[in-house]
């Protein structure tokens, strides 16, 4: 129900401001600051995007959990997706985004929203008791290597 009042609620917002803002300033005037938005936002984006890139490339090479470099890279690219929109509302929440104070936050609230079972781990792991059995599963039998020459043609798996 939230997700049908967001995509109601959003677009409502967008019309309003973009007449308030336009009565104000004038048709033109507007219209050249949702097109500048969108140049600074996609150039904002690019460098952001590039920095949280390379702080996961970082977490993989130290064998460090990449959640949280994960999550800002996923924040950053719903960012440009909203500077990208037309809009004020959408371009405010945009580049609110790219605040990295602002991720933090968000993340913080996430994280305290979720929560993280873990199946087998470390601890769950016993030694078997008692002598080792004897498989029933397994099949002993004989094998010979034949030597065939190999084959300049397609596989003998198709047919062409």
């Amino acid at each position: 129900m939230w997700l049908f009042l967001l995509f109601l609620l959003v677009p409502l917002i967008e019309i309003a401001l973009f007449i308030q803002v336009g009565g104000w300033i004038g048709l033109w005037p507007t219209l050249a600051i949702v097109v500048a938005t969108a140049i600074a936002g996609t150039l904002l984006v690019r460098s952001q995007g590039s920095e949280a890139l390379l702080r996961l490339r970082r977490s993989f090479d130290e064998l460090r959990d990449p959640t949280e470099p994960l999550a800002h890279g996923a924040m950053i690219l719903f960012s440009g997706a909203l500077l990208l929109t037309p809009g004020f509302f959408t371009d405010t929440v945009g580049f609110l985004l790219l605040v990295p104070q602002v991720r933090a936050f968000l993340l913080r609230r996430i994280r305290e929203r979720i929560r993280v079972h873990t199946v087998g781990g470390p601890g769950d792991w016993q030694a078997p008791r008692g002598p080792a059995r004897p498989r029933d599963d397994v099949i002993e039998g004989d094998y010979s290597v034949e030597d065939t020459p190999p084959r300049d043609g397609p596989s003998g798996w198709t047919r062409h």
